[in-house]
């Protein structure tokens, strides 16, 4: 592991701090790319204008007609929590301003992702009728068989998605994505809550055009930023400066207790305070209880979870969610002990396996399970640094593969060029950079893994498979105070926007294990001449075993931690230098 340090653009640095930003924060920001003090502005005046969403105004208008004349809205989710918050968006917002509205949630394990032939199916046999329109979210731009079967049933389409699309576009009457051809919407990262947000404010904006609403009488659409928030971080976008808006005010509502019930009881059962309540947060303690349901059961769970308005049955659901989380953690263990074990040279076959000193790995064993494949691949990306792909066996034949990468390696548009020079292999792909996911054919394993590695290798130089981790430097003792970890848990921090990491080089006097499983020790930093400071610091390792040298250089997260009424700053190891 070696230790890139971060340089912040001294001017934009000297900008940040003399419009008032803390010299750390100044800093901090200034080598995350912000330039100007204004992409620093997180109020709402300040969100991109829907406006500049192609498609938008189209679909204000469409949906606004859909409303006057009585028809039927069915959205169409996805199963994961961008696609569940995306649809509690879209029912409590569509519902706010007249709609008759339903939603379906397809089935991971049966009728795979998106607006496919066989959801248009379901859609028809819906509990509340054959819609007028389909509404589809996080999901669609990819869908053009499905698309074509509900156009030849008589049902409309609206596509709200933020995926990138393929060669063909889908016949819908609106696509609204800002990753289409022709779209100058500057923020290509939202996700696609993000997207139905947008929506929903050009709607609300067209029925105020029409005399529907006035300023006073308007639905509140900014009751739903929690949501968004939500699904934002917990999809892994890129915290771009709108989207840093966006989780920002969500953030706002929930530490004032101005939230759904659902997320003030996933907030519960997660132990996480509301009026502390973070970005990360959100990534690790929210955002995997609902994913959970949509990888071990039904993503309605989820869904009901964050549209009901009974505080006593968003409990229940938010408890039920746990229980789906602990399920799958427990899964998802004994799934990364066998990967592991493969990469460690066992079980290296033409059916399964991989070789961990190729440019990519890929992996697959006929036990696994689906659900949290996605999972089991971001964890071996992060261990061996490689582009990675899991698969295992669907209930339709067919095999799942998970995929995530490294910077530099679109892992769609490898997935596109292995597509094209195997034909026939992948029966379907789809997703972003650094996340996608494919269906291949049942014995496709063995030339996927080889044609996936024969990318790999032609597009990956050897310095982008060193293991690499961007830190902030040495944060001056002045700063290593409580009131400076609370400074930096208030802010923004996620995918693209990184949390800041800081390095030093300590002294280890002492040092345990923690319930067997994570590392606690007590560390002096050194300076710059190698000398101890005088200040003893708590620092935790967590999932950390091996002991650690007696003198180190790590990187280390600053945070709060309060025990018998005393709160002390500690040091949270993320990585040893070596």
């Amino acid at each position: 592991m070696q230790f890139l340090l971060r340089q912040p653009d001294p001017r934009a640095q000297h900008r940040l701090q003399a419009a008032g930003a803390h010299p750390l924060l100044a800093q901090l920001f200034a080598a995350r790319g912000v330039k100007e003090a204004g992409e620093l502005e997180l109020a709402l005046p300040h969100l991109l204008p829907p406006a500049q969403l192609k498609g938008v105004e189209q679909a204000a208008r469409a949906l606004a007609d859909a409303i006057a004349h009585g028809e039927r809205l069915l959205i169409v989710a996805d199963y994961d929590c961008d696609g569940a918050t995306a649809c509690a968006v879209g029912l409590r917002g569509l519902r706010a301003m007249g709609a008759t509205v339903s939603y379906l949630v397809p089935n991971r394990f049966t009728t795979g992702y998106g607006l496919s032939p066989a959801v248009v199916e379901l859609a028809l046999q819906h509990a509340h009728g054959k819609p007028d329109w389909i509404v589809t979210v996080d999901n669609g731009i990819a869908s053009v068989e499905g698309v074509a079967q509900a156009k030849a049933h008589g049902i409309r389409v609206l596509v709200t998605d933020h995926h990138l699309p393929g060669d063909t576009l889908p016949d819908a009457e609106v696509i609204v994505n800002p990753n289409q051809p022709g779209c100058g919407f500057p923020s290509k990262s939202i996700a696609g809550v993000g997207v139905m947000f947008y929506v929903l404010l050009a709607l609300r904006t067209e029925l105020r055009q029409r005399g529907v609403f006035d300023a006073a009488s308007q639905p509140r659409l900014d009751a739903l930023l929690d949501l968004v928030a939500l699904g934002t971080v917990a999809d892994v976008v890129r915290l771009d400066a709108n989207n840093r808006l966006l989780v920002a005010q969500g953030l706002k509502r929930m530490r004032d207790a101005r939230m759904q019930p659902g997320i003030a009881a996933l907030l519960q059962v997660a132990g996480r305070d509301a009026a502390r309540v973070n970005s990360a947060d959100l990534g690790f303690a929210l955002g995997p209880r609902i994913n959970a349901a949509g990888r071990l059961a039904d993503m309605t769970v989820g869904i009901e979870c964050l549209t009901t308005d009974d505080p006593a049955r968003a409990l229940e659901l938010a408890q039920l969610l746990d229980t789906f989380n602990r399920e799958r953690r427990s899964i998802e263990d004994g799934i990364k002990a066998e990967a592991l074990a493969m990469l460690d040279g066992l079980d290296l076959g033409a059916d399964s396996g991989a070789d961990s000193g190729a440019a990519a790995i890929s992996l697959f064993a006929p036990n696994w399970h689906e659900g949290v494949i996605g999972i089991v691949a971001g964890r071996i990306k992060d261990r061996e640094h490689r582009p990675t792909f899991v698969f295992a066996p669907a209930e339709d034949g067919t095999l799942r593969g998970s995929g995530r990468s490294i910077p530099g390696f679109h892992l769609r548009d490898a997935l596109d060029l292995v597509s094209k020079r195997e034909p026939g292999l992948l029966l379907r792909f789809g997703g972003h950079a650094m996340a996608a996911g494919c269906a291949l054919v049942d014995d496709g394993f063995a030339r996927f893994r080889a044609a996936f590695a024969q990318v790999a290798g032609e597009w990956l130089e050897p310095a982008m498979l060193q293991r690499r981790l961007e830190v902030d430097g040495p944060l001056p003792a002045q700063w290593l105070l409580p009131e400076m970890a609370a400074l930096l848990g208030a802010q923004v921090w996620g995918q693209g926007f990184a949390a800041p990491l800081f390095s030093a080089r300590v002294q280890v006097r002492q040092q345990r294990l923690i319930g067997e499983r994570h590392l606690k020790a007590k560390v002096r930093l050194l300076d710059a001449e190698g000398a101890p400071g005088n200040v003893l610091f708590d620092l935790v390792a967590w999932g950390r075993t091996d002991f650690l040298p007696d003198e180190a250089r790590i990187a280390y997260r600053l945070e709060s931690n309060t025990w018998q009424g005393i709160t002390q700053v500690q040091l949270v190891l993320e990585a040893v230098e070596g």
